[in-house]
């Protein structure tokens, strides 16, 4: 009997997607909540049999891998985006031959993907612990890895029930979750290192929110420092701005309904056309090098190629030069040197080129090629003005568009996130873009799809 590999992937556990087409607001919201919860929850139950977290000062890793180091979910979202990244490659770069195009090939893709999130949870569940990032004590290495482990399917099941019966998916719920927090730390952190607080003698107890940090300098006439927490807390401001504007840059096509005479609509091609997604997968690769790198080292007893380490940051190595310095404050601090100045070139050049690079392999692996926006806009009884009905036109048409915008795009929205960086803003720039970019489209598709069923209140907020 013949080894029928699809069928086995097809066929893997998944949670079961609602019955009805369209699920209610409440419905979802209510789902969104749970996972979000349950989310938080997880992250505070630590690890049993943890003797040593060496990961605890990758503050970068925790936030973009949305990675609670310490707790039984240390493996974050990592695990989904690895995989993913691995199978665009095969795929993108034509290794792997699979249509996307069609329904089962989309099945296909979607189970090969799901295996590969199996074996990295596995892979880094082992790694995590026996290269040292998460110490067990003497005794505890199988429990620490299988409880590493139930904590990955725990984050994978968490994000199919987001995608299906929640808004959004898991893994853009879970980024936003850490990353507001960790911004609201930023601006607000009272306590200090040491556990003290820094209200109790504000006038020599050195807070660490940006704002706290204002009010202390000016009681204590520190003024770099005031200017050092100013300029923090205005690039914010700023990249919000800016990404919130380029957000709603797009290209309309115009189109015409076939049977209705004289009523048109037009259809939207937005200029980050890939979405959020190139980043995510860029950031995820900028941190699993420096994470492997730093896990290396630890394990090895010296640095490798991958970078040299101290106390979590690179000093050194390819992680080092793929990391963006805080150039801003380094000139305000006047400690800018030049090679802060290379450093800062190779990290936007990493951002940009490789954030277009995904950004194609994801619109050719997504369903958003022009072929499939032609079949789409075709069965909605649309068609270009002008025009004979025709897939082929549409699609002619579309490609105009399409890849430009994909590569243009990419690159650009790869490059605002470098420059995010690069400016020092409040939990890292690449995290602010994340969080302001998901938590837009969000909005977006709420206020669209939901505008009808939500409270009034809610209706009446959402605009």
């Amino acid at each position: 009997m013949a080894f029928d590999v699809r069928a086995i992937l097809q066929n893997l556990p998944e949670v079961r997607k609602p019955r009805e087409k369209r699920l209610s607001f409440n419905v979802k919201l209510k789902w969104t909540l749970v996972v979000l919860i349950a989310y938080f929850v997880l992250a505070n139950i630590e690890l049993f049999g943890l003797s040593n977290n060496a990961l605890a000062n990758l503050e970068f890793l925790r936030l973009v891998l949305a990675s609670p180091f310490g707790s039984i979910i240390s493996l974050g979202i990592g695990p989904i985006v690895m995989a993913s990244i691995v199978l665009q490659l095969l795929v993108g770069s034509g290794i792997l031959n699979i249509d996307t195009k069609t329904a089962e090939g989309r099945k296909y893709f979607q189970g090969l993907q799901k295996v590969g999130v199996i074996f990295f949870i596995v892979f880094e569940a082992v790694v995590y612990v026996l290269m040292g990032g998460l110490q067990p004590i003497p005794g505890y290495t199988g429990i620490l890895i299988l409880q590493l482990i139930l904590g990955g399917f725990a984050i994978v099941l968490m994000d199919e029930v987001a995608q299906k019966w929640g808004f959004g998916s898991g893994v853009s719920l879970f980024i936003v979750a850490g990353i507001s927090w960790a911004i609201f730390t930023g601006l607000f952190q009272f306590i200090t290192p040491d556990g003290s607080n820094c209200l109790t003698d504000f006038s020599n107890t050195p807070c660490r929110g940006a704002i706290l940090v204002v009010l202390q300098s000016i009681i204590n006439n520190a003024p770099r420092e005031a200017l050092v927490a100013l300029a923090t807390i205005f690039s914010t401001i700023f990249v919000f701005l800016v990404v919130v504007w380029a957000q709603s840059l797009k290209v309309e096509i115009p189109l015409t309904y076939e049977r209705i005479r004289g009523y048109g609509v037009k259809w939207p091609l937005p200029f980050f056309y890939a979405s959020v997604l190139p980043v995510i997968l860029v950031t995820a690769l900028s941190a699993n090098i420096q994470l492997f790198g730093t896990l290396l080292q630890n394990w090895l007893g010296h640095p490798t190629f991958l970078g040299t380490f101290s106390n979590g940051q690179p000093v050194a190595g390819l992680a080092f030069w793929l990391r963006g310095p805080n150039i801003l404050q380094a000139a305000i601090r006047n400690s800018l040197q030049v090679s802060m100045i290379w450093q800062s070139f190779a990290h936007l050049l990493f951002y940009a080129v490789f954030a277009t690079i995904f950004s194609v392999f994801w619109v050719k692996t997504s369903g958003m090629d022009a072929a499939s926006q032609a079949e789409r806009i075709a069965s909605s009884g649309l068609q270009l003005p002008g025009f004979r009905k025709d897939p082929r036109v549409l699609e002619a048409i579309l490609k105009r568009y399409i890849g430009p915008l994909t590569i243009m795009g990419g690159f650009a929205i790869g490059l605002l996130a470098a420059v995010s960086n690069l400016l020092g803003t409040i939990s890292r720039g690449t995290a602010l873009l994340l969080t302001v970019m998901i938590t837009y489209q969000l909005y977006q598709s709420i206020a669209q799809q939901h505008a009808v069923d939500m409270h009034p209140a809610l209706r009446k907020f959402m605009g």
